[in-house]
């Protein structure tokens, strides 16, 4: 056993590294390792490790352990997760250390820290991310999620993806941090008041972009957008400049993967949504600001001000008018015995012109030829994406099935064989059929590269299907019945 016994000595020299680990804890956390694996032989080695991640580390004492009989190959993920929560500083210690930060007003230092520290100790698997396929094209971003399953089911959204026995009630209540049952003895989480109520955040382990992050409510609440949630994303902005932060459209097929408990999701990486330009922009007698309809495939209307009261006024009377609008020719039904269909999905960044919050029309409105919804990538697409098209697919940054990888390359060999797609690929005929055409005019760029070019292709296709306005006309016609008039 004195490999492992060099790996044990080297995850306690990690820690005090990159942990926060105090020496006269060590002997402590040595203990809580072994106890973590079942009390193997140990011999004290001082074996030292420099590591700046501990994937490498944690590979090593995987495969140790496999071959000593530990633990199986299919128990390794809750391993690693036991082994980094008894290295990992208490939640105490590490929202300490983050509020010091934050109190010298140096933000952005703050979540710099915090994040690298959720990496360090394994909650942010940085390492398995940055193996994900990622592109642009489009003026979209294309990123291929090997990390997680593809997510398929309205139900357990609406659950929030609840376990046995309802503790946690919900996969991000706040009595997940340093809970086993999700393997997050290793999640840490910092406080955050967003309007007056207790909220806090923390970074997703398996984030889409750059230090994704959720901030959650403290209290297990169904996610709603209202006046209130406009207040907490510019309490949020203000406190953190340099992230955005969002909010899903709370209801099923459009609202993400967890609608049972109150949050918002945000980072520091800049979508292409925040770069579109304006299509239209528009004023009101009164406001001192802006409306502006987006020169983007979705529906969606940004408002800009520096006064954070006169913003959250017209962003509130732009929600209020979506919610109960009709036009059954255009296929919008606010409500029927299905329940109610319309939402928005509001986001916003603070920027030299003040805050910019996007107001993301959405509609959950289903019909008997697309069961899966009106406004949802419709059925030719499926074979690429069939999931919620949530915040983050709105605005522009595109998460798909982590078996798009393999088939890909199945289909990129077809291509440059000059082959016939096979019976099994028959839902990606159209994908196929379009990404030949491409490769047959460009055969410099190879087939892969052809099929990236139809990627960008379909996900702009999809953010139309998701526009509730397919004539940006309309969007300015909406903004008008509220007042507001074309800026000469």
């Amino acid at each position: 056993m004195e490999k492992l016994s060099a790996i044990i000595d080297e995850l306690v020299s990690y820690a005090r590294a990159n942990l926060g680990l105090a020496k006269e804890n060590e002997t402590a956390a040595r203990n809580a390792v072994l106890d973590a694996l079942g009390c193997p032989a140990y011999t004290f080695t001082g074996a030292v490790n420099r590591d700046r991640r501990p994937d490498g580390l944690l590979e090593r004492l995987e495969r140790e352990c496999v071959a000593s009989g530990i633990f199986s190959a299919g128990e390794a993920e809750e391993y690693r997760d036991r082994v980094m929560g008894a290295l990992t500083l208490p939640p105490q210690s590490v929202r300490a250390l983050f509020n010091w930060r934050l109190s010298g007003g140096k933000t952005k230092d703050a979540t710099d820290w915090f994040y690298s520290y959720c990496v360090k100790n394994d909650y942010v698997k940085r390492g398995r991310l940055d193996k994900n396929p990622r592109f642009a094209e489009n003026g979209l971003i294309i990123t291929i999620n090997k990390a997680k399953p593809e997510f398929r089911d309205p139900k357990r959204a609406a659950s929030g993806n609840s376990v046995a026995g309802g503790y946690p009630r919900c996969a991000i209540c706040r009595e997940n941090e340093g809970c086993p049952v999700r393997n997050k003895r290793t999640l840490r989480t910092a406080d955050l008041t967003l309007d007056g109520e207790k909220w806090f955040w923390q970074y997703s382990p398996y984030g889409y972009f750059n230090e994704h992050g959720i901030a959650v409510n403290c209290e297990h609440t169904p996610m709603h957008v209202d006046r209130s949630t406009f207040a907490k994303l510019i309490d949020f902005v203000d406190m953190f400049p340099h992230y955005f932060i969002g909010c899903n459209a709370p209801l099923p097929r459009i609202g993400g993967s967890v609608l049972a408990h109150d949050h918002f999701q945000g980072g520091g990486e800049v979508l292409p949504m925040h770069r579109a330009g304006a299509w239209a922009v528009l004023g009101r007698a009164g406001f001192d600001g802006c409306a502006e309809v987006l020169d983007w495939p979705g529906t969606v209307i940004r408002v800009v001000s520096t006064d954070r009261e006169a913003l959250i006024g017209v962003c509130e009377e732009i929600r209020e008018k979506w919610v109960d609008f009709r036009d059954e020719a255009l296929g919008i039904i606010p409500e029927d015995g299905d329940g109610i269909h319309n939402a928005v999905s509001p986001t916003l960044v603070k920027t030299a012109r003040g805050y910019e919050m996007s107001i993301i029309l959405r509609s959950n409105i289903t019909s008997d030829r697309y069961p899966d919804g009106v406004f949802h990538a419709h059925p030719e697409f499926h074979a690429i994406k069939k999931e919620s098209i949530g915040l983050i697919e709105a605005q522009g940054l595109f998460i798909l099935p982590g078996r798009l990888e393999e088939q890909l390359a199945v289909l990129a060999e077809i291509m440059e064989d000059r082959g016939g797609l096979p019976r099994e690929y028959a839902p990606f005929k159209l994908v196929f059929d379009e990404a030949s055409a491409i490769f047959a005019q460009h055969p410099e760029l190879g087939a892969g590269e052809a099929l990236k070019r139809e990627l960008g292709s379909v996900c702009g296709r999809i953010l139309q299907n998701t526009a509730v306005f397919k004539d940006r006309g309309q969007t300015v016609k909406f903004l008008r019945e509220l007042g507001f008039i074309e800026n000469d």
